[in-house]
């Protein structure tokens, strides 16, 4: 990895910490609402970013989540897991606007790992906390489609990496 990538996947994981941080109470409820998940949709540009998401969302856990380990292994691994899902799509469909999409109902879907970490840490019903969570997944993820697709425009997220 090349310092250009290293220092930008660090600026990513730190902006990632700082977003979820002004949203604190609602990043580990039921009704999950982390605007940050919007970098989510950096991988679509280039899969290089994953090590920044990535650790963006595990420094979060680890210092803010009131669930400790619990967070730092479910919720990586949602991330991880629907990162790995749309690098794999990505060599099969080149339309941007397609992986946009993809990509939130990847992310939606998958809550069900973070519906089975509140289940198994504070006993929250999955099947209700699977959908409350899906909710705030895909409203944070819809509606940064046109946004990060926006900035892409401006910034040229597959050439800033």
């Amino acid at each position: 990895m090349n310092i250009r990538t290293l220092v930008i996947n660090g600026l990513l994981a730190a902006l990632y910490i700082a977003v979820s941080a002004l949203i604190v109470p609602f990043g580990f409820t039921s009704v999950q609402f982390r605007i940050s998940e919007v970098f989510n949709h950096l991988i679509v540009f280039d899969k290089k970013y994953f090590f920044g998401i990535v650790l963006g969302v595990f420094l979060y856990n680890l210092l803010f989540s009131p669930l400790g380990w619990y967070d730092l292994v479910f919720g990586v691994a949602h991330s991880a897991i629907s990162l790995a899902i749309i690098i794999l799509l990505a060599r099969y469909i080149k339309n941007i606007w397609i992986l946009l999409y993809a990509n939130t109902i990847v992310f939606t879907f998958n809550m069900f790992i973070i519906a089975f970490e509140l289940n198994l840490a504070i006993g929250l019903p999955f099947a209700v906390t699977w959908f409350t969570t899906a909710i705030g997944e895909f409203a944070v993820l819809a509606i940064g489609i046109p946004i990060i697709y926006a900035l892409n425009k401006r910034l040229q997220f597959d050439k800033l990496i």
